[in-house]
C-alpha cells in the first residue's frame, strides 16, 4: 500500500444499513478505478474531548454516528486518476444523489504512509487516530510511531498504519486541519490500528498503559489535540 484516501463523516444512526449497503454497492466501481482495499468502520467507543474529538470534527448531531473510512491505492497516480473517474462516472453521480448522510460535513484527504507494520488478517475492531505533527518533527514522529507499533504488535494488534498528509484540502464547513486544530507548519497524520476483536483491543490497552516502555515514549506533537476513538468494521474488501 502506497497511498491512502482517508474520510471521516457523520451518519444518522437510523441510516446504518443504508450506508453499509451503499458502500457495498459502490465497492466494485471503486475497485474498477484502482482501489485495492475499501474499509468502512462505525463509531463504537468515540469519546468526547476537551479540545478536539471525532464528533466535533464532523459537527455530528446527537442522532449521528461517526464513520472512519479509507481507500488504499498502489500509488498517488492511481488515486488521482480514480478521483477523476469518480467525479465523472454517471454511476457514481447517481449514488451521490442518494447519500444517506450530509456530504457537506464529510472530511477527506490524501495521505502518504510513513509506517505500515503488521501482516493484517481479519479485522474485528479498529482504533482510528488523527494527529497534528510539526513538519520539522516528521522524522521524530516516524521514530515514535515505529516504537509505538512494536508495542501494539506485541499486545495483539494485526496492523498499524500512519499516513502523512499529502493532499489535504481546506473545507468550507469541516476539514482534517480543523479536526485537530492544526497550526501553521503542522501536517495532519491519518492513523489506524487493526485488532482481531474489541476484547483484544481492550486487554492490550490495559497492558500498554501499565507498560513503562509506553510511558517512556515522548510524543513529538501536542497530545491534547489528538483525535481518537474505537470503531467496529461494517464493510471491508480486505487487503489486496
Amino acid at each position: 500500500m502506497a497511498y491512502v484516501d482517508g474520510f471521516v463523516l457523520a451518519v444518522p444512526a437510523a441510516n446504518k444499513e443504508a450506508y453499509r449497503k451503499q458502500a457495498a454497492d459502490a465497492a466494485p466501481l471503486f475497485q474498477e478505478f484502482g482501489v485495492r482495499r475499501h474499509v468502512e468502520t462505525w463509531g463504537d467507543d468515540v469519546p468526547d474531548g476537551k479540545v478536539t474529538d471525532f464528533k466535533g470534527a464532523v459537527k455530528a448531531t446527537p442522532d449521528e454516528v461517526v464513520v472512519f473510512s479509507w481507500f488504499e491505492y498502489p500509488d498517488r497516480a492511481t488515486r488521482d486518476a480514480a478521483n477523476e473517474k469518480i467525479m465523472s462516472d454517471p454511476r457514481m453521480k447517481a449514488m451521490g444523489e442518494a447519500m444517506p448522510f450530509d456530504g457537506k460535513r464529510m472530511i477527506y484527504g490524501g495521505f502518504a504512509p510513513i509506517l505500515d507494520e503488521g501482516e493484517g488478517g481479519a479485522m474485528g475492531y479498529l482504533d482510528g487516530v488523527l494527529v497534528a505533527v510539526p513538519d520539522e518533527s516528521k522524522a521524530d514522529y516516524r521514530d515514535f510511531s515505529a516504537k509505538h507499533a512494536a508495542l501494539f504488535k506485541e499486545y495483539g494488534a494485526r496492523r498499524i498504519v500512519d499516513a502523512w498528509g499529502d493532499d489535504v484540502p481546506d473545507g468550507k464547513l469541516t476539514d482534517f486541519k480543523g479536526a485537530v486544530k492544526a497550526e501553521a507548519g503542522e501536517t495532519v497524520v491519518f492513523s489506524w490500528v487493526e485488532w482481531p476483536s474489541k476484547e483484544v483491543r481492550a486487554a492490550a490497552w490495559g497492558k500498554m498503559m501499565a507498560d513503562p516502555r509506553m510511558e517512556a515514549l515522548k510524543m513529538p506533537f501536542d497530545g491534547k489535540r489528538v483525535v481518537y476513538g474505537g470503531f467496529a468494521p461494517i464493510f471491508d474488501t480486505g487487503r489486496g
